[in-house]
C-alpha cells in the first residue's frame, strides 16, 4: 500500500460515507461531490490497498467483509483526527502549557473539580483540560500521552505509568432518612436483601465488585436501577432504592 497522505484520508472519508449509506448517489449528495467522484475515489482506494471493498451487482454496492473491518479502522482514524484537531485548537488558544487531566465519573463532579480549583488558585497561569472517561480508557489514554494525569479506581496495572494511591476510602450505603436501614449503624451485604439497588450505568469497578458479591452470596434484590453517577443521590432521596457508593463521590 502507498504511504498515507491527505488524499488517502479524503478517500477514507468518502469510503466511510459510502459504507454508511450504501449508494454512491447518496454519498455524493451528502459530501457535495459528483457520483462519478465517489466512484473514482473508491476505485483509487481499492487500487491503493490491493483488495475490493464492494461487490458491484447491477446498481447496488454490497460491502465485503474486508470493508467492514476497514470501516472500524477508519472510524478510529477519524476519531484520532478529531482529537488532533481539538489539540491544535487548544494549542492555538492556550499554548503548550495545558495540563491535561482525566477522571472517572465518580470523581469528576466534586473531588477533581476541587483539586483543579486549588491548582488554578496556586498558579493562575496554568491552563487545564479536563475530561471524563472510564478507568480502562484513562489508563490507555495516559499511556498514549493524550493526558498528563488520570484519576481512577484501583486496582489497575500498567508497565508504562507511575501509579500512586492518594486516597483510601470505605464504601458507604446511602438511603432516605426514613428508610428502615437508616436505623443500622453498619450495613452488611445481607441487609440489602429484598431492597431496590441504584447503581452506576457507566463502567465502575467498585459497583461491578458489589454486584459480583451480591450474586455470589445469593442476595435477592427487589430491583435494580442504573443511572448516571451524578444522579444517584437524587434518585435515592426520591425513594427509588438504596445505593452503595464511594463517599468521595
Amino acid at each position: 500500500m502507498a504511504d498515507l497522505s491527505i488524499n488517502s484520508i479524503k478517500s477514507f472519508s468518502i469510503f466511510k460515507t459510502l459504507y454508511e449509506n450504501g449508494t454512491a448517489s447518496k454519498a455524493a449528495q451528502l459530501l457535495g461531490i459528483t457520483q462519478s467522484g465517489v466512484s473514482r475515489s473508491l476505485s483509487m482506494l481499492e487500487d491503493n490497498i490491493g483488495f475490493p471493498l464492494f461487490l458491484r451487482e447491477k446498481n447496488r454496492l454490497i460491502a465485503t467483509p474486508e470493508a467492514a473491518e476497514l470501516y472500524k479502522e477508519v472510524l478510529r482514524l477519524m476519531l484520532n483526527l478529531d482529537e488532533t484537531k481539538h489539540s491544535i485548537l487548544a494549542l492555538r488558544e492556550f499554548g503548550a502549557s495545558r495540563f491535561r487531566i482525566a477522571a472517572i465519573p465518580g470523581l469528576a463532579f466534586g473531588y477533581i473539580p476541587r483539586i483543579i480549583s486549588q491548582m488554578v488558585l496556586f498558579n493562575s497561569k496554568i491552563n487545564v483540560s479536563f475530561d471524563i472517561l472510564s478507568s480502562n480508557e484513562i489508563v490507555q489514554a495516559v499511556e498514549a500521552g493524550s493526558f498528563d494525569i488520570g484519576f481512577v479506581t484501583m486496582p489497575i496495572r500498567s508497565q508504562q505509568l507511575n501509579i500512586d494511591v492518594i486516597e483510601k476510602t470505605q464504601a458507604v450505603c446511602i438511603m432516605p432518612k426514613d428508610h428502615i436501614l437508616a436505623e443500622h449503624d453498619t450495613i452488611t451485604l445481607n441487609d440489602l436483601n429484598g431492597y431496590d439497588l441504584v447503581v452506576p450505568n457507566q463502567p465502575n469497578l467498585a459497583a461491578d465488585c458489589l454486584l459480583q458479591l451480591i450474586v455470589m452470596h445469593g442476595i435477592d434484590l427487589s430491583g435494580k436501577t442504573e443511572a448516571n453517577i451524578a444522579s444517584i443521590c437524587s434518585l435515592v432521596s426520591q425513594g427509588l432504592g438504596v445505593s452503595v457508593i464511594n463517599p468521595i463521590t
